[in-house]
């Protein structure tokens, strides 16, 4: 699942070793199956690591995965490599931004893969883009449009005819699509 090198370890039990309170590491990613996916690191005092979290035990920490992100950090590797200036710890997680579509997937997942697999390469050729805001307790679909796509006078029927179709056909849970952009802004629209 993760690979944590030697030298990151090194590096990861020292800053552990530097802190006045009894911790670990945890790993994270905010945003999973998105562009926007941020793979993180922070410190886990004993008490806040959760049940539900998958622990890896090294020589002088522990590291805690956090459940959702388990599946978006398959093959990650966290190193860190010395240079003249100190060095510096990546984590590389190839995952994090594809969304999991299998049948247990989320209903959020299932959005997602569609909006980001399908929808915004075409959008993109407008310089446009749409991202999910929410998805409602009665299964309608909530997004935010951006780029060329905010007050665009087209919008409309890309939502209704583009994305709405698109989706009701690949995601049949949800029951249809609405559109939170403040469309009053027109300045960057592909279409006035």
């Amino acid at each position: 699942m993760i690979n944590v090198t030697p030298s990151a370890q090194e590096y990861l039990a020292g800053l552990v070793a530097k802190k006045d309170f009894e911790c670990n590491i945890r790993i994270f990613v905010s945003d999973p199956g998105t562009p926007r996916a941020e793979t993180c690191l922070a410190f886990c005092k004993t008490e806040e690591s959760k049940d539900s979290d998958h622990e890896i035990k090294y020589e002088k920490f522990s590291l805690f995965i956090e459940e959702l992100s388990m599946p978006y950090l398959d093959d990650a590797e966290v190193n860190y490599d010395k240079d003249n200036f100190g060095g510096q710890l990546t984590i590389k997680a190839p995952s994090s931004r594809v969304p999991r579509v299998g049948e247990d997937a989320s209903l959020e997942d299932k959005v997602n893969y569609v909006l980001y697999s399908e929808i915004n390469p075409q959008l993109a050729s407008h310089g446009g883009n749409v991202h999910l805001q929410e998805i409602t307790r009665d299964n309608y679909v909530v997004l935010q449009f951006g780029g060329g796509c905010q007050g665009c006078g087209m919008v409309d029927v890309t939502l209704k005819e583009g994305i709405e179709k698109t989706l009701l056909e690949q995601v049949p849970e949800i029951k249809g699509v609405r559109d939170i952009t403040d469309h009053a802004d027109n300045e960057n629209a592909y279409y006035k």
